[in-house]
């Protein structure tokens, strides 16, 4: 088989030689050749020199291939797992066929296919992971991949992708070439007036949420049948107030006796005796579990998300660039890292406030309950804390939102849901001179201020990607 140069714009980079005498553990050269007799088509044409990413739903190699005129070219293998649901293996290359080879959005050149397994070859783009540069990027460099980044969005949002799990390792970065790639949209859906017809299709799918590893789900509790119990007698509740988001319905729910367990009921209308409290009731976990998209990485989930909000847009994928841009602000990544949803939303709290993130809840009909008021953070202070640039003695910074960031081991476990985890516990950009140096010492004020456009709690008001392009930030770009 003979291949041709597609040559898809701004994101095929020639690697280097020595990427082809790097050495391939026995592990990623079994997995290699499992792979070529998964699809025996991939021995004709390809290479298959390492395994350069994993994910949760696929694995990524480096393949070499002999082009028509003689040249050698390096392509990127995602081999999918074979219990990805088809329709989602055709959405997702549907998105880069119409989406993709522009405005920073990585291309399709070929797919293989042997019955349930997948393959899709796209151009391989060298890069550099964040975690590894983010202490030498100067400003005009984070300045410039946040505006590639927002490219990238405003183009997919206006075919009505939604990517839902926008990170650093989902947006490539050359920093030599100065060139970017949005990947993965194995996770992607489309908005009400989506243009991927595929994408429709995936709405039945997302009636069952899938699991994610590592993450305590507090949401599941299993009750028995209460068919054979006594009679019922009626728990004594106060009226549902105006303002409940959630109605309340009748359930049976099991006591606390050893014996006989009667049940108690709640009466129609009637809401249950722990709402608005920093407690779950037994009437609540036996509530029917609230079902919403949820799909996307730790740490760079939206509020909405978090609060199982079933109305979810492209403004999720705006609040994980505002992750993004804080990470790069304060020189700590991952910023967040949370163990469940309620966790993470706490987290939030201490970096936006408890107030304003409960009332941004109300607007899309969730009732949040904070023990402890945690007060909304100055983004500048904040990051320029956190960076090391000023001491938390020279402005508020409260001690939850110093340590919100993630300071963990750095041995914990690496698995390909979450983004790899770093320990800065001290400054990794070097000397103050330095950082001078890079542009760290005069941050104006308009990238403070489009941070906390992204970061808006409330998604009916937080920037769009469109709007964010037109920020006085990128006023010469």
């Amino acid at each position: 088989m003979e291949l041709t140069d597609t040559n898809t714009e701004g994101c095929l980079i020639k690697s280097d030689r020595a990427a082809r005498k790097r050495k391939v553990s026995r592990d990623v050269e079994l997995e290699i050749e499992l792979l070529y007799k998964a699809i025996p088509q991939l021995h004709k044409v390809f290479h298959i020199i390492d395994k350069i990413g994993e994910g949760t739903f696929s694995s990524v190699y480096l393949g070499e291939a002999q082009m028509h005129d003689g040249r050698r070219e390096m392509f990127a293998l995602k081999y999918l797992i074979p219990t990805s649901h088809p329709t989602r293996i055709a959405a997702e290359l549907q998105c880069l066929t119409v989406a993709g080879g522009r405005e920073n959005v990585m291309g399709v050149t070929y797919c293989f296919r042997k019955e349930d397994r997948v393959v899709i070859v796209m151009p391989y783009m060298e890069h550099q992971p964040i975690v590894d540069v983010i202490g030498l990027l100067s400003f005009e460099e984070v300045r410039l991949y946040i505006y590639h980044l927002l490219k990238a969005l405003k183009h997919i949002h206006q075919f009505g992708i939604i990517h839902r799990d926008i990170k650093p390792n989902n947006f490539l970065y050359n920093r030599k070439s100065k060139t970017y790639a949005l990947v993965d949209f194995g996770l992607a859906q489309g908005t009400a007036d989506t243009r991927i017809e595929l994408l429709k299709d995936l709405a039945g799918l997302r009636n069952v949420p899938r699991p994610v590893f590592g993450e305590r789900n507090l949401n599941n509790c299993t009750v028995q049948s209460t068919n054979k119990q006594p009679a019922a007698r009626k728990e004594q509740v106060k009226p549902r107030k105006t303002d409940d988001p959630a109605p309340r319905v009748s359930l049976p729910v099991r006591t606390q006796s050893s014996s006989q367990k009667p049940v108690k009921v709640v009466q129609q209308g009637l809401t249950c005796s722990c709402y608005l409290t920093d407690r779950v009731c037994n009437i609540c976990m036996a509530r029917k579990q609230q079902v919403a998209p949820r799909a996307g990485t730790p740490g760079f989930r939206a509020p909405e998300i978090l609060t199982k909000c079933p109305n979810q847009g492209t403004a999720i994928d705006l609040w994980s660039a505002g992750v993004i841009l804080l990470s790069l602000l304060s020189g700590r990544y991952p910023f967040f890292k949370a163990s469940d949803d309620l966790v993470a939303l706490a987290q939030i709290m201490t970096v936006r406030g408890s107030r304003e993130t409960i009332r941004a809840a109300k607007t899309f009909g969730k009732a949040l309950v904070c023990s402890q008021e945690l007060p909304r953070q100055d983004l500048r202070t904040l990051c320029e804390t956190l960076r090391g640039r000023r001491s938390s003695g020279d402005h508020r910074v409260t001690p939850a939102a110093e340590t919100t960031c993630s300071e963990v081991r750095s041995e914990t476990p690496t698995h390909p849901d979450r983004e790899p985890s770093t320990r800065l516990s001290t400054p990794a950009w070097g000397s103050e001179e330095g950082e001078d140096e890079l542009g760290w010492d005069a941050v104006p004020d308009e990238a403070y201020d489009l941070l906390d456009q992204l970061l808006d709690l409330n998604p009916s008001s937080r920037i769009t990607a469109a709007a964010a392009l037109q920020h006085p930030l990128f006023y010469d770009l």
